[in-house]
């Protein structure tokens, strides 16, 4: 008998109120928090997803999530409060939750909270530093990387050099890198010593090492590479390796910054 046509027992417990909106069900479970859409879509196929106590087993499958229980293993499924956190990210760490290596993580300066469900919006490779976010929150977290919202993100960067305007000029007009074009959306000088100079740079895209490899392009070494800001959030003075959650004007601008990209 097809997966999709047994039956399991009721799922008990209250159903979750959503607004009455209709949405696939990998879409369903990551609105609820409970994973990503492609884990959704992994686990449906596994068999381990029920609606209304009947298995599905086909991702394309559609649900209300204002009437209709859903559930995993035989577990209600129910929407997880949101968590929005900062972290100020040391060097060395890897942004995964698992590292096969076993190379220490983010995951471990969040020892002392509940993270089940958190997951890190986007990356900070092992040698960079500085504002990375964390949330259950999955559609957030994807607009904020979606390449169409644009969201600016700010980094202060040390070079082996002392910087020049034909530099500056070379990073702002853009660089072509393995065959690929990447270009940062504003370039400042911060302060210069006897042998190397520290920039300002703002991206709007979120290609994978995109700073380090326009450097390399210009046969720049970087010394240091720190976010310092996402949109209007600022790293401020949070130390290293510290973690706080954002506030709900944080989080109200963040999601505001995203309205404005879309519909502009």
């Amino acid at each position: 008998m097809n997966d999709s046509r047994r039956r399991q027992k009721p799922v008990a417990g209250r159903k979750v109120e959503a607004g009455g909106k209709r949405v696939t069900l990998p879409r369903a479970l990551s609105k609820l928090g409970f994973c990503s859409r492609t884990q959704a879509e992994e686990l449906i196929r596994a068999g381990r997803v029920a609606v209304g106590g009947r298995v599905v087993s086909d991702p394309e499958g559609w649900v209300d999530l204002s009437r209709d229980a859903i559930s995993v293993d035989g577990k209600a499924v129910v929407a997880e409060k949101r968590v929005y956190l900062m972290l100020n990210k040391p060097r060395g760490l890897v942004t995964t939750r698992h590292d096969p290596e076993g190379r220490p993580t983010v995951f471990d300066c969040l020892k002392e909270i509940e993270h089940a469900h958190l997951s890190p919006v986007g990356r900070l490779d092992k040698a960079s530093e500085g504002l990375l976010l964390f949330t259950n929150d999955t559609e957030f977290a994807q607009a904020l990387l979606d390449p169409e919202t644009h969201v600016a993100k700010t980094y202060h960067v040390q070079m082996d050099r002392i910087a020049d305007e034909a530099m500056l000029e070379a990073l702002r007009q853009g660089i072509r890198h393995d065959g690929e074009f990447l270009r940062a959306r504003r370039v400042a000088k911060l302060r210069e010593g006897g042998r190397n100079s520290w920039l300002e740079i703002e991206l709007d895209e979120g290609k994978n090492r995109q700073i380090r490899r326009m450097l390399e392009a210009l046969d720049i070494e970087c010394l240091r590479l720190m976010r310092v800001s996402i949109g209007n959030l600022m790293l401020g003075d949070l130390e290293k390796g510290a973690v706080r959650a954002l506030t709900g004007d944080e989080v109200a601008d963040l999601r505001r910054l995203i309205e404005v990209a879309r519909y502009a």
